[in-house]
């Protein structure tokens, strides 16, 4: 074997991240014996196996930011790197170098104007989806239904109808997102929301609700995986979780930022003869507006398109595109099977859907979040029963939204630095129970104040729907899955908000007994779900282990050389869990 070629010798990476043992050195021997101890030291595409526990509190190495970032994978064999290329209409193929080289300090230039480009647009936007689809909350505490001549159960269907319209959108709004881009889908779906949010203003009874309870439900559908797919463009898969719990953070903040828009917005009430919920609509439809028409000028189809007539430099460097491009491909080669306005076809669709693997993951979107929904959905009106008034309530919305968006970063940043997932939707649930429990069994006499100590720390869990996003993300491993599968979970995700929003009833008011007990039951239900997750991936990488160990050297070649296996089911892959 020719002596190692120095400059591919790469960095190790960081404790807790994502390692690949891979070769070291390059050959230049094209013989068989040379192809057969590559292919036998070359990486599985698969997780690391999961870290100790007790990496969360070691301190991390401090690392030389002159030393090479570039991290191993696939591209630094030639004989293994022809089945992972790109293809040729992706359209960063031109800043594709598998012999790119760069430091940390240029990584973290690189990664840090990636935040503030991408992931604080994100959280804008998702700012502005949140401020409109659940200032209903807050206009509950000023009579809105009272006003418009309506009931609990009334409400229960305009929040049906909302998000089985949502659930609706998903998958088509996906499929269009992914012909025309996502940078020209996601402001129009903005703009077209925000006109028929600012539209309440004018509502007039049941009819006008539920109409645009619909409308916005269908603008809106598309909105959260189209912004994931987006996202996905430019971020490594060890890297998108954390980003996408800081784009949930948004979500977490609306909730926090509303309340205080409601406690003075609230107060208009009676100019020129208005209710106050109706300048609330108004007046953060029109702030929603101005976010979407900004978001036309922020957003660019992908890290190597940032130019146009009103950025003409663009955003990156031809050096800081490479970088990007290469980072990205040499953590997933799977990113580049696409171009980024390649529309899926049917039949494409169809594999996708049929991909049972995911299914686990699926299956837990429709329950994981529903011991939590019910309480949450109904925060605003509870505090007003216990007997708080129109801003104390809305004020006291705000510490539970403020603990379960530091305890999702917390606990999102912990599944990655320990690579695990379905324990901590275990811990979720283990969280729920004894506060429904509570919720279930305390005296009608009991304090408000005791009450709203429940409630509170209930809606403080740290919810792991950005971690299930990261996870069904990782577990699709090409991009048409990828589209198909961040729409479907969100719509199991919709589903699970249909289910939760009837199981509180006009009949079961005020303590809601029957309805908790219900949820009892469902974290119960959830814990087995986990479990039955964990087991079913582990035993399909057991399953793939045994099949792939069985082969000889050229058999794994042959195999390479040969199969028509896609994405997940390539025997080379393994699923995170």
């Amino acid at each position: 074997m020719a002596a190692p070629d120095r400059d591919v010798i790469i960095s190790t990476t960081l404790p807790g991240e994502k390692t690949f043992v891979s070769p070291s050195i390059r050959s230049t021997d094209s013989s068989n014996a040379a192809k057969r101890e590559l292919v036998e030291r070359a990486p599985l595409r698969a997780d690391a196996p999961p870290p100790s526990i007790t990496s969360l509190w070691r301190r991390r190495p401090k690392v030389d930011p002159n030393a090479i970032a570039t991290q191993p994978s696939v591209y630094d064999d030639p004989d293994q790197a022809k089945y992972f290329q790109p293809l040729a209409t992706y359209e960063n193929i031109h800043r594709f170098d598998p012999s790119e080289r760069w430091t940390w300090a240029e990584e973290k230039a690189v990664l840090k104007k990636i935040e503030w480009r991408i992931a604080a647009w994100a959280a804008i936007a998702f700012f502005a989806l949140d401020l409109d689809r659940s200032n209903i909350s807050q206009a509950n505490t000023d009579n809105f239904l009272e006003d418009l001549g309506l009931d609990t159960n009334d409400y229960n269907l305009g929040n049906t109808v909302f998000k089985l319209s949502f659930l609706l959108a998903e998958l088509p709004s996906q499929l269009v997102s992914k012909k025309i881009g996502p940078d020209r889908w996601i402001p129009a779906q903005m703009i077209l929301w925000a006109m028929v949010a600012t539209s309440q203003f004018w509502l007039k009874g049941r009819n006008s609700f539920l109409a645009t309870r619909a409308l916005i439900g269908l603008l809106q559908g598309g909105f959260i995986p189209d912004v994931i797919l987006y996202m996905s463009y430019f971020y490594k898969s060890t890297e998108l979780p954390f980003r996408l719990a800081i784009f949930w953070m948004a979500n977490r903040l609306t909730d926090v930022v509303a309340p205080l828009l409601a406690y003075g917005l609230l107060r208009l009430r009676g100019y020129h003869g208005y209710e106050g919920w109706r300048w609330l609509f108004l007046i953060e439809g029109i702030l929603t507006l101005v976010i979407g028409i900004w978001s036309v000028f922020m957003m660019a189809p992908s890290p190597t398109q940032t130019k146009s007539w009103w950025r003409p430099k663009g955003w990156f460097t031809e050096r800081e595109e490479k970088i990007m491009v290469n980072r990205i491909l040499r953590d997933d080669p799977s990113k580049g099977d696409m171009h980024n306005r390649q529309a899926i076809t049917f039949k494409l669709l169809w594999k996708s859907m049929c991909d049972f693997d995911l299914w686990p993951i699926y299956i837990l979107g429709v329950t994981f979040g529903i011991p939590a929904g019910p309480p949450d959905q109904y925060l605003t009106l509870t505090l007003r029963q216990l007997g708080f008034d129109t801003f104390n309530s809305n004020l006291l919305s705000i510490p539970a939204q403020v603990g379960t968006t530091i305890n999702m970063l917390i606990m999102t940043h912990v599944s990655e630095r320990i690579n695990q997932r379905s324990y901590l939707g275990i811990f979720v649930q283990l969280w729920f129970l004894p506060c429904v429990i509570a919720m279930s069994v305390i005296p009608a006499d009991t304090s408000r104040w005791a009450r709203f100590a429940i409630v509170t720390v209930l809606l403080s869990y740290p919810t792991p729907h950005p971690m299930q996003v990261g996870w069904c993300s990782r577990n699709s491993n090409t991009v048409r899955t990828r589209t198909v599968s961040a729409a479907l979970y969100n719509m199991a995700v919709q589903l699970q908000a249909i289910i939760y929003s009837n199981i509180y009833l006009e009949d079961d008011k005020p303590l809601y007994r029957r309805g908790n007990r219900v949820l009892i039951g469902v974290a119960v239900l959830n814990i087995f779900l986990y479990i039955l997750a964990k087991v079913y991936y582990t035993w399909r990488n057991n399953q793939r282990d045994k099949v792939w160990n069985s082969l000889t050297v050229d058999e794994k070649l042959q195999y390479m050389d040969t199969t028509t296996d896609e994405g997940s089911k390539r025997l080379d892959f393994r699923f995170a869990h």
